[in-house]
């Protein structure tokens, strides 16, 4: 059955999008190399962050297209019920477009262009050009 993408809540997304960047997130860090349980979940809760959410986004924002970009604006302008605990409510905002947009990727079947956006994300969250966040 094909779905109307449009006629979904960029929240909706979001919370899709949550999972699917965590899980992206985790497996490149275990494909980067077999570690500890604890340095794996250290090093995606660093990522994963919604201040770092908001740093990966600033960095994929030139590569988006304008459909993405249109999510992710969609997404960073929802009303959402709940406050950022340790992020700045601009941060959280952001986080919430970058989550929307890969919710919206995953429901689209585009795959491909979760691993190119969640490798540069990680990129720049570590900063060093490695997934393994060292």
């Amino acid at each position: 059955m094909e779905q109307d993408l449009r006629s979904y809540s960029p929240l909706t997304f979001a919370f899709l999008g949550d999972g699917v960047y965590g899980l992206y997130v985790r497996t490149a860090l275990v494909n980067s190399g077999n570690t500890q349980a604890r340095k794996l979940h250290e090093r995606t809760s660093r990522i994963v962050s919604a201040t770092a959410q908001a740093r990966a986004l600033d960095a994929i924002s030139d590569v988006l297209t304008d459909e993405e970009a249109d999510i992710v604006n969609r997404g960073s302008n929802a009303h959402t019920a709940h406050q950022a605990k340790n992020a700045s409510s601009f941060d959280y905002h952001r986080a919430t477009g970058l989550e929307t947009l890969f919710g919206y990727l995953y429901l689209k079947g585009d795959t491909d262009r979760i691993e190119e956006l969640i490798e540069l994300c990680i990129d720049s969250v570590t900063g060093s050009g490695r997934q393994d966040g060292r």
